[in-house]
C-alpha cells in the first residue's frame, strides 16, 4: 500500500523536494534560539559582550523572518501538492469506476461509492501533505535536540531519554485499536452517505406515501451507527492521547529532578541547565506532533485504504487479441446460452435464439424470467462465461470483440429513462458528441420531440433538472428516443420502453419507436402485448427457458402460455380485437 501512495508524490517530486528542504530548514532554524540562550547566558552575558547580545538578537530576529517565508512555503505549496494528490486520485478513481462492471454496482450503494471519491479523498491528501513535513521537521527536531543535548551534558540527556522507548512502546500499542476504530468510523460515515442519496433521490416517493418519518428513522439508526463508531473511535485516540501525554509529562518532571540534582553537584552550570530546558522542549514539541500526526495518520490511511478497495476491483475484461465490430449487419444469434448473476442460482438455461437482420424480435413472459437478463447479455453488460453458450453478431462470438465497438452498436431505450442534469441538448447529443446541429434537430424531430422543444424560452438550451424532473414521462421518454436516434445504432434494444406510460402517451410514443425500429434489428421487452404483435418472431420467457416461439399467430392457436397471458391482460384491460 506504501509503494503506490509513494506513486503519487511522483509527478511533484520536484516541489516535494523543495517543500521537504524548506521543512528541513525549518528545523535547523528552530535550534538556533537554544544555542544562542546557552552563549547568551555562559559568554555573551558574562563577559558584558553588549553588541554582540544586540547582534545575536538581530541574527536571530531575521532567521524567524525567513522561517516566517518558509512556513508559507510548506503551508502552500505543500497543500498544493496534496490537493494535486488528490485530485489525480479521484480522476483515477472516477476512470475506474467507469470501467467497472454492472456486478459492481448491483452490490455497492451509490453513497458509499461518492464516499469513497469525497471524504475518504480529502483525508487521504491531508496525510499526503502532513505526512512528509511531520516526519522529516519532526525527526529532524529530534534528532538535532537529541544531539545538541548530548553535547551539554550527555548523561543527564540518557536519563531523560530513558522514557523514550517507554513513549514507543505506548504508540505501538494503541495503534492497531485506533485503526480498526477510525476504520468502521469511517464505514458507518458511508453508511449515512448512502441514506441520505436514496432519500434525496427518493423524495418524491417519499411525499408521496407520506413516509417522511420511516426515512428519518432509518436515517437515524445510520446515525446511530457512526456515533457508536465515533465513540469508540474516540475512546482509541483518548487512551492513546492521554497515555502519550503522560509520558511527555514525565519528562519534564525527570528534568526537573535530575537536572535539579545535577546543579547541586556542580555537574552542569546554570547556563548550560537554560540551554537544556529550552532543548529539551524542542524534542517534546515534535514528539507532541508525531503523537497528535497518529489520528491524521489513521484517517489517511483508512481512506487510501477504500481508494485502494475500489481501486483493485477488476475492470470490465476483453480479449487480449479483441477485434472492432465493423460494417453491422444486425443478425444476432444466441446459442446454448446459460447465465447465473451469482453462482447459486440459474437465471437463464440453454437458451437459443436467433434474430435476422432488420427483423424484430419480440420477448414476453411474467416478471423475473430472464428478459431483461438476455437484453444485458446482448451489449455485454454481464460476461458470458466460457462454456454457458455463446452469443453472435453478423457470426462473430461478442467476447471476441471489443467492449466500446460492440455498444457502440446497439441502442438501447428502458422504462427507466435516465437524463443527466444539463441541459436538452446535453442529453440528446450524448447518443454522438460529435454530431452536427441539423443531425440533433433531425433526431429530435424523428422522436416527435422538436415541436415541443421549440415551444420552451430557451429551445434545446433548457435545463432539465436531476434526471429530467421538469419533464413528463412522455418527454423523458421522447428524448432518450432522441438520443438513440442520433446514435444511430444497428441493433435495438427496447426494455419495456412504454410500460410506464399511459395509453395515450404510448401511442405517440410507439410512432417513434416503430420509427426508429425501422431497419434495425430490434429486440423487444414487452408486457403490453399489444405493442408486439406485428413482432417476426415472438419467444415466450419463462424461468429462464424459452417455452413457447412463433409468430403472434402461431402462438395464438397454440393456447399455450403466450395465448394464456394474451387473453388474460385484454380481458383486464376490457380490450377486444
Amino acid at each position: 500500500m506504501l509503494k503506490r501512495f509513494i506513486n503519487y508524490y511522483k509527478p511533484h517530486k520536484k516541489m516535494l523536494a523543495l517543500d521537504m528542504l524548506a521543512s528541513l530548514l525549518i528545523s535547523v532554524i528552530g535550534m538556533v534560539y537554544p544555542i544562542v540562550t546557552r552563549n547568551m547566558l555562559n559568554i555573551y552575558i558574562k563577559n558584558k559582550m553588549y553588541s554582540t547580545i544586540v547582534w545575536a538578537g538581530v541574527a536571530v530576529l531575521a532567521l524567524y523572518a525567513l522561517r516566517m517565508f518558509l512556513r508559507y512555503f510548506v503551508q502552500y505549496y505543500g497543500h498544493v501538492i496534496g490537493v494535486k494528490m488528490q485530485s489525480q486520485m479521484r480522476r483515477d478513481l472516477f476512470a475506474h469506476l467507469e470501467k467497472l462492471p454492472f456486478s459492481f454496482y448491483d452490490n455497492h450503494e451509490t453513497g458509499r461509492i461518492m464516499s469513497r471519491i469525497t471524504s475518504d479523498l480529502f483525508e487521504v491528501a491531508e496525510l499526503a501533505h502532513h505526512g512528509p513535513e511531520n516526519l522529516l521537521i519532526s525527526s529532524a527536531m529530534i534528532i538535532l535536540s537529541f544531539s545538541y543535548l548530548c553535547s551539554i551534558n550527555f548523561y543527564l540527556t540518557l536519563i531523560v531519554f530513558a522514557c523514550v522507548p517507554l513513549l514507543v512502546w505506548v504508540t505501538l500499542h494503541y495503534r492497531k485499536a485506533m485503526r480498526k476504530a477510525f476504520d468502521d468510523r469511517r464505514k458507518s460515515n458511508a453508511t449515512i452517505n448512502a441514506a441520505v442519496e436514496s432519500s434525496v433521490t427518493g423524495i418524491r416517493v417519499t411525499k408521496a406515501y407520506t413516509n417522511t418519518d420511516v426515512e428519518i428513522e432509518k436515517f437515524a439508526e445510520g446515525d446511530v451507527q457512526f456515533v457508536d463508531a465515533s465513540k469508540r473511535a474516540y475512546n482509541a485516540m483518548a487512551k492513546f492521547f492521554s497515555s502519550t501525554s503522560f509520558i511527555t509529562d514525565v519528562f519534564n518532571v525527570i528534568i526537573l529532578i535530575a537536572g535539579g540534582l545535577f546543579m547541586y553537584a556542580e555537574k552542569i552550570n546554570f547556563g548550560d541547565y537554560s540551554a537544556f530546558v529550552v532543548s529539551v522542549n524542542l524534542f517534546i514539541g515534535p514528539v507532541n506532533t508525531l503523537i497528535n500526526f497518529m489520528e491524521q495518520f489513521q484517517n489517511g490511511t483508512s481512506g487510501f485504504k477504500r481508494f485502494l478497495e475500489v481501486m483493485d476491483v477488476e475492470p470490465e475484461v476483453q480479449a487480449p487479441d479483441a477485434k472492432e465490430l465493423t460494417d453491422v449487419q444486425g443478425e444476432i444469434e444466441f446459442k446454448n446460452v446459460s447465465f447465473t448473476y451469482d453462482a447459486t442460482q440459474e437465471v437463464l438455461h440453454d437458451i437459443n435464439l436467433k434474430i435476422r437482420k432488420g427483423c424484430k424480435l419480440a420477448l414476453v413472459g411474467p416478471s423475473g424470467g430472464g428478459k431483461t437478463t438476455l437484453c444485458h447479455l446482448l451489449p455485454n453488460f454481464y460476461r458470458l462465461e466460457e462454456g454457458n453458450g455463446s452469443i453472435l453478431i453478423d457470426g462473430k462470438d461478442i467476447r471476441s470483440l471489443t467492449l466500446d465497438s460492440v455498444r457502440r452498436n446497439i441502442g438501447i431505450v428502458q422504462q427507466d429513462v435516465f437524463l443527466f442534469v444539463g441541459t436538452i441538448r446535453d442529453n440528446i447529443m450524448y447518443g454522438r458528441p460529435d454530431a452536427s446541429e441539423e443531425d440533433m434537430i433531425l433526431a429530435a424531430k424523428r422522436a416527435n420531440i422538436h415541436d415541443y422543444i421549440m415551444t420552451l424560452e430557451n429551445g434545446y438550451d433548457t435545463e432539465i433538472g436531476e434526471r429530467g424532473v421538469k419533464l413528463s414521462g412522455g418527454q423523458k421518454q421522447r428524448l432518450s428516443i432522441a438520443r438513440v436516434f442520433l446514435k444511430d445504432p444497428a441493433i435495438l434494444i427496447l426494455d419495456e420502453a412504454t410500460s410506464a406510460l399511459d395509453n395515450t402517451t404510448e401511442v405517440l410514443i410507439q410512432h417513434a419507436l416503430d420509427e426508429l425500429c425501422k431497419g434495425r434489428t430490434t429486440l423487444v421487452v414487452a408486457h403490453r402485448l399489444s405493442t408486439i404483435r406485428n413482432a417476426d418472431e415472438i419467444a415466450v420467457v419463462l424461468g429462464g427457458r424459452i417455452t413457447e416461439q412463433g409468430t403472434h399467430e402461431e402462438l395464438m392457436a397454440n393456447e399455450g402460455t403466450y395465448h394464456n397471458l394474451y387473453s388474460l391482460q385484454f380481458r383486464d384491460n376490457d380490450i377486444f380485437e
